[in-house]
């Protein structure tokens, strides 16, 4: 059940949550928020690990009203991920928000129609001491063992985003 408010989408967190992953990594916040918020960061890891992006099809404007967009290439499948949408909110360093839209066309992710139907994505950040710790939360309309195999997709590209952060071996905890 999406609400407009004056700055962003917002979703009954009891009826419209779907699922959400955190982790620790032992880095500055600046550089977890680069990896997140950089699209030659994410390029290199905002993908399921043993997959891979789009070759120049991740974009990120982080400022509210900004777009950002990513393809991911799924073999097995046969077929490309394309994932698109707007950022709703930005708080450098602690929160974002963005719009989620999905699409295995080609010509709707170079469209780009914000009217489709979409999901609410939340991630927020926070420095813990000597690490810094990440979540990221789904909303929206989804049934239960599609919600299932989207947590555990974003599991998957939680451990690729440590693969990349990982410096001499142990990065995250």
């Amino acid at each position: 059940m999406a609400t407009s408010s004056s700055s962003a989408l917002t979703y009954d967190a009891m009826s419209d949550f779907l699922y959400s992953v955190e982790r620790e990594f032992d880095l500055p916040l600046d550089i977890l928020w680069d990896a997140w918020t950089s699209p030659e960061d994410l390029q290199e890891w905002y993908h399921p690990v043993g997959l891979a992006c789009v070759p120049g099809s991740v974009l990120s404007e982080p400022v509210e009203g900004g777009a950002w967009a990513v393809a991911v290439d799924v073999p097995d499948y046969e077929l490309i991920a394309h994932f698109f949408g707007t950022y709703t909110v930005i708080v450098p360093q602690a929160r974002i928000e963005h719009t989620l839209h999905y699409t295995e066309s080609a010509e709707k992710f170079a469209q780009r129609d914000l009217s489709t139907p979409h999901h609410l994505v939340r991630i927020e950040f926070e420095s813990r001491g000597m690490l810094s710790w990440v979540k990221f939360s789904q909303f929206g309309d989804m049934p239960e063992s599609e919600a299932v195999a989207a947590q555990e997709g974003m599991e998957s590209y939680f451990d690729s985003l440590e693969e990349f952060l990982t410096v001499d071996g142990d990065t995250a905890d």
